[in-house]
């Protein structure tokens, strides 16, 4: 019996200390914090510091591995040599915050001191402006706001500043605000494929689609550049679908399928609204 009740103490004991670690986190959560990865087979968790540099992006200071005991306590095995820097990717992979009161068992300091060379510039508008495009590109859009809208209050017409900050208002369905920028915009840059892009996309999403087809129409005469063609012709498509306008749904499927398209996700979801539509 003594025996029994031992092994179920250190059975909760090993349960208690692997809910430390909660795997629920993803990289492009993670700026600024120290990380445990899910461990190997042999038990290792992998674990470093996620921080942004302003040229390679989100980044992991690898630094070892440690393994937790029955008590709880991590034992660190440090790399020999000097850390390892690896470039992340924003993915599915989600790694575990390692709490604060365990950094003293893995011998670091809650901000290493080598980060302060990453953080000499964090207020210029260019900064903001930075962190903002690539908190965009990894759909933290909320996020990307917090820097945009502080690189605003600077200048407002920093370039690239309105179509960033617009690109964000519309990731959050914030599309009034997407657009009383845009229509400002579109009138300063009206030949910025970018902002042509994100103009009609605002368009059809607030319900104003025969502003985003003349916006369209104007974008095949005025823009050299064709890249978002198919792009734009699926969003004035997809209103359509969403309508269940079938006749018109039909009509931008045909203008669709003669845009330059190297965008094969978007060929497939427009394919397979018009099964759809035409059932």
């Amino acid at each position: 019996m003594k025996y029994i009740i031992i092994v179920a103490i250190l059975f909760a004991t090993k349960l208690n200390a692997q809910t430390n670690l909660n795997f629920d986190k993803r990289f492009v959560q993670s700026e600024d914090k120290w990380v445990a990865f899910k461990p190997d087979k042999d038990g290792s968790y992998p674990y470093g510091f996620i921080y942004i540099d302003s040229q390679a992006g989100l980044t992991l200071n690898y630094e070892g591995s440690f393994k937790v005991l029955l008590t709880g306590e991590f034992i660190p095995t440090k790399l020999d040599s000097t850390d390892m820097k690896i470039r992340l990717q924003p993915n599915n992979v989600l790694v575990a915050f390692i709490p604060d009161y365990k950094f003293k068992e893995l011998k670091i300091s809650p901000t290493p001191d080598w980060l302060k060379y990453y953080k000499t510039d964090t207020t210029s508008i260019e900064r903001l402006y930075r962190w903002g495009y690539m908190y965009n590109g990894w759909n933290e859009c909320a996020k990307a706001l917090t820097y945009l809208e502080k690189a605003e209050k600077i200048n407002p017409k920093f370039k690239g500043l309105a179509v960033e900050l617009s690109f964000s208002y519309n990731c959050l369905k914030q599309y009034d605000k997407a657009e009383l920028i845009l229509k400002e915009e579109i009138k300063t840059h009206p030949s910025d494929a970018y902002v042509n892009k994100e103009y009609i996309y605002t368009l059809a999403k607030n319900n104003k689609i025969d502003k985003a087809k003349n916006q369209f129409e104007t974008s095949l005469k005025t823009l050299k550049d064709n890249q978002f063609n198919a792009e734009n012709c699926y969003n004035i498509l997809q209103y359509y679908y969403y309508q269940k306008d079938k006749t018109n749904f039909n009509k931008w499927y045909k203008i669709f399928q003669k845009q330059p398209n190297e965008n094969k996700m978007i060929t497939k979801y427009a394919d397979n609204m018009k099964a759809d539509i035409n059932k």
